[in-house]
């Protein structure tokens, strides 16, 4: 419809300020979708002297707002004479992720209008906890605490700035509890750690009133949290109510399997993809890479890198990644080159990537030339992590001198983890007295971890000062810190099995034991002699042997042996860096057996085959 005429009078104007004429103009201002054709309403507006009218000045600046253009927005309301509250609601809404809103709310108080719910549900929306402690006072003085939308914003606003209890306070008191309620106190509580009670409020909703947020809330909650087995039996859960998943629930879901190592159960969400969706988003394919990577198949994950179409930087980021946690260093760096070749600019968490390849293969002098080249080339300054990266690669190869003076030339202050990657290589490398020099250091500034105790009760283990390795370990008991516990994960027909040291849970168990006496006998008659030297305890040889046969990894490994067809390849994942002992037992378990076995441990993926590791036992 033309909005073209000759301009009208101001009287014209008033006399034509008819129903119908008010109601044409607001419907198209609510159908206008650009900038250029609202600036045409605005302009008609002027002409017929309709711009002061409250109903199309409201619309007209809501719609400003939600077409990206607040200076005009905010240029309407300021030369609107006496806003009213809808007006002022209005403008505060459109501002509610930044601070203008917390002043347009001040400049309100400061006139003859008296807030509303909806005026609170707007500046509740992006304010920070301070603030919102002073909102929840006005809410209380102008009786609008009962409004549900009020209590909503509340919820929210105290959940963002981390005050838990207020937020469960509030929702508590809360007579009426919409969809988007539950949803705020739910992510209130997964955002925070408390999944034991956001499950109870989840489980009390109705079946059918869980839309795919809460669901995401949850799944996403237990992904974050560290609890991705529990992540994937809530997804198979939500597949089973019908609900059909969004890209989110496929993000954190991909993500479990990553850590879980639970390549099926990865490959199955794959299919659902495909099934599903048309074509790979990019976030969904690198999250698929990132996830073969992690669960040892790197030619899947290439295959799914090369059939993402607008590959980002962060995608680039996991297939180098990937390679440099397997040890394919050359195809990390290759690939590095490849992604600077197209004018991909590579953001600080690919120099970690690159450096961490060059870190598995010893490559000291390309390591240097890739930490200068973030500065000199891209003008990026090395954070911590590149230092550590730095610091495991120099000390691997031995140069733990250079490795310290990096260290301590650093502008930032190193963290317990640096500190602890140059001590473990003090211990690599039997390097006593700089591994005591630095344990000092870190337990005078009150840097340790348990790492930290660990490793350092060990390198005086190993060199037989069973005294200090004594005195260590009352520290560690004295200051309340304890070791964490070895614990090795395999996937056997899509459910996930979790093996520590000694573990006796299993319903198979006898027969695992059975399997690891068999396994034994076979390694001895082809040459096995047990790294009772591993052991880091002051007690005779054969308890040292008993001690070594039980490791979490080999028991996950007998597990598998029992559990999968032969010739199947055998995928383990263990939680802490895998021991000397073990790698030789895979090692050799790859001959004897025919099958491959793979291994993740904390730093990088070992591929056993034929009694022969990807490492090279350089690790």
């Amino acid at each position: 419809m033309s909005l073209t005429g000759p301009p009208a009078s101001a009287a014209a104007a008033r006399g034509s300020n008819n129903s119908g004429e008010v109601e044409r103009l607001a419907a198209l201002i609510d159908r206008s979708k650009s900038i250029h054709h609202l600036l045409q309403i605005h302009a008609a507006l002027l002409r017929r002297g309709l711009d002061p009218h409250p109903i199309l000045n409201f619309k007209l600046q809501r719609s400003y707002s939600s077409v990206g253009h607040l200076h005009h927005s905010v240029t309407l309301f300021n030369r609107t004479p006496t806003p009213n509250v809808f007006l002022w609601t209005s403008i505060i809404h459109a501002h509610s992720h930044s601070d203008q809103a917390l002043s347009f709310y001040a400049r309100m108080l400061a006139q003859p209008v008296e807030p509303n719910a909806f005026t609170f549900s707007s500046v509740l929306h992006g304010c920070n906890l301070q603030a919102a402690r002073a909102i929840h006072c006005h809410v209380i003085k102008f009786a609008v605490a009962s409004a549900p939308y009020v209590s909503t914003g509340l919820v929210g606003a105290y959940a963002r700035g981390g005050d838990v209890f207020s937020a469960e306070k509030v929702f508590d008191e809360m007579s009426e509890r919409s969809l988007v309620s539950v949803t705020a106190m739910l992510t209130c509580y997964a955002k925070h750690g408390r999944l034991r009670e956001a499950r109870l409020l989840f489980e009390g909703m109705e079946a059918d009133s869980r839309d795919v947020v809460c669901w995401n809330v949850m799944i996403d909650g237990y992904a974050q949290n560290g609890m991705p087995n529990e992540c994937l039996l809530l997804f198979r859960k939500m597949l089973a109510e019908k609900v059909r998943p969004d890209e989110i629930t496929l993000l954190a879901v991909l993500s479990s399997c990553g850590q879980l190592g639970a390549l099926e159960s990865g490959r199955w969400i794959h299919s659902y993809v495909g099934n599903h969706k048309n074509g790979v988003e990019v976030r969904v394919g690198t999250a698929l890479v990132d996830m073969y990577c992690k669960c040892g198949s790197l030619d899947d994950a290439r295959k799914v890198f090369d059939n993402i179409v607008d590959r980002d930087v962060v995608a680039w980021n996991s297939m180098i990644m990937g390679y440099a946690i397997h040890g394919y260093s050359e195809e990390a760096l290759r690939l590095f080159d490849e992604m600077c070749g197209m004018g991909v600019k590579p953001s600080d968490v690919t120099f970690v990537a690159v450096l961490t390849a060059c870190g598995h293969s010893g490559l000291v002098s390309k390591g240097w030339e890739i930490f200068n080249l973030m500065k000199n080339g891209y003008g990026m300054e090395p954070k911590i992590e590149h230092f550590g990266c730095m610091v495991n690669l120099l000390g691997r190869a031995g140069r733990l001198e250079e490795g310290y003076d990096l260290v301590r030339g650093m502008k930032t202050d190193p963290d317990s983890v640096l500190w602890g990657t140059l001590l473990w290589a003090c211990r690599l490398h039997k390097n006593v007295s700089l591994g005591e020099e630095i344990a000092e250091f870190i337990l005078s500034h009150n840097l340790a971890s348990s790492g930290t105790y660990v490793l350092l009760s060990n390198i005086y283990a190993a060199s037989g000062n069973w005294v200090g390795a004594a005195k260590v370990r009352s520290l560690m008991k004295g200051s309340g810190v304890e070791k964490e516990p070895g614990c090795s994960i395999i996937e056997v027909n899509n459910r996930i099995h979790e093996f520590i040291a000694g573990d006796l849970r299993h319903p198979k168990s006898q027969d695992i034991y059975l399997m690891l006496e068999e396994m034994n006998c076979r390694l001895k008659a082809n040459g096995y002699t047990p790294k009772t030297d591993l052991v880091l305890h002051d007690i005779g040889e054969e308890q040292k042997e008993l001690s070594l046969e039980v490791h979490s990894e080999k028991l996950a490994l007998a597990f598998g042996l029992i559990s999968t067809r032969p010739g199947t390849t055998i995928k383990i994942v263990k939680n802490l860096r895998v021991c000397l002992d073990c790698h030789s037992v895979m090692k050799m378990m790859s001959k004897i057996t025919g099958r491959k076995i793979i291994t993740r441990d904390r730093n990088r993926f070992h591929h056993f085959e034929n009694g022969s590791c990807s490492c090279g036992d350089y690790w």
